[in-house]
C-alpha cells in the first residue's frame, strides 16, 4: 500500500459524513489503544499523578472526583461532565458511558465536593477519593 501524504488524508476526510468521521475515529482509538487528543490531558494528567500517589496520600490536599455510575438522567449527568470539564460532547458522553471513570483529578477539596453534588444532583454516584 502506498503511503498517502497528509493533504491525500485530509482530501479523503473531507469526502466522509460526521457519522463515518465519528466512526473512523472509534476504530482507529481501539486499534491504536489511544484516546481523542481533548481527553489527553486527562489521561496524562492520570499518568503523572500514578507515580506521585504516596505524597498525596500523605498531604490529602488534592482530591480526584470519580463518576461510578450515570443514574436514570445520563443527559443531564453529561451537561454537568461538560460544565465541570474542557470535554467536548462526544467526549463526555464517552467519560459517562465508560463510567466508572475520574471526572477531576488533583482538585482541591472544595471543587472536588462542589463537582460531586452537581453530579450527585444530576442523578449521577459520585466518589471523591
Amino acid at each position: 500500500m502506498a503511503k498517502l501524504s497528509q493533504e491525500d488524508l485530509l482530501a479523503q476526510f473531507e469526502e466522509m459524513t460526521l457519522i463515518e468521521l465519528s466512526e473512523f475515529v472509534k476504530a482507529f482509538e481501539e486499534k491504536f489503544d489511544v484516546t481523542a487528543a481533548a481527553a489527553a490531558p486527562v489521561v496524562v494528567a492520570g499518568a503523572a499523578g500514578a507515580g506521585a500517589g504516596a505524597e498525596a496520600e500523605e498531604e490529602k490536599d488534592e482530591f480526584d472526583v470519580i463518576l461510578t455510575g450515570a443514574g436514570d438522567k445520563k443527559i443531564q449527568v453529561i451537561k454537568v461532565v461538560r460544565e465541570l470539564t474542557s470535554l467536548g460532547l462526544k467526549e463526555a458522553k464517552d467519560l459517562v458511558d465508560g463510567a466508572p471513570k475520574p471526572v477531576l483529578e488533583k482538585v482541591a477539596k472544595d471543587a472536588a465536593e462542589k463537582a460531586a453534588e452537581s453530579l450527585k444532583g444530576a442523578g449521577a454516584s459520585v466518589e471523591v477519593k
